[in-house]
């Protein structure tokens, strides 16, 4: 009985910690954003910050960090690799466009 409270509660512990530390990171994007950094320096920063919480919430809040099954990490991997794919993919048609057609906005 002794050993499932002392579970428990470092658990507890563990989701208080999460969630502190998830507060202080949103702290941080706030104030990164406020922030102009060169080139696409925000969104990298913003997708980094995004990155640390999500991973997080997926091994606290989820539990993968005490799953021993190797299909489920290969499963994550694969969802991964299936994002980074479809990250770049519109890196692909940055020269589709002819040179002689004019980009800008809706107007005139």
């Amino acid at each position: 009985m002794d050993d499932s409270h002392a579970d428990i509660s470092k658990h507890v512990r563990a989701y208080i910690k999460v969630f502190i530390a998830l507060a202080v990171l949103t702290v941080v994007t706030v104030a990164v954003s406020r922030i102009d950094f060169p080139g696409a320096g925000n969104v990298v920063i913003a997708l980094l910050i995004a990155l640390g919480k999500a991973s997080l919430v997926v091994a606290i809040f989820m539990h993968l960090k005490w799953e021993k099954s190797a299909s489920i990490w290969w499963l994550l991997a694969c969802c991964a690799v299936c994002f980074l794919v479809l990250m770049f993919v519109p890196l692909l048609t940055v020269n589709d466009t002819p040179p002689q057609v004019h980009q800008g906005t809706w107007g005139p």
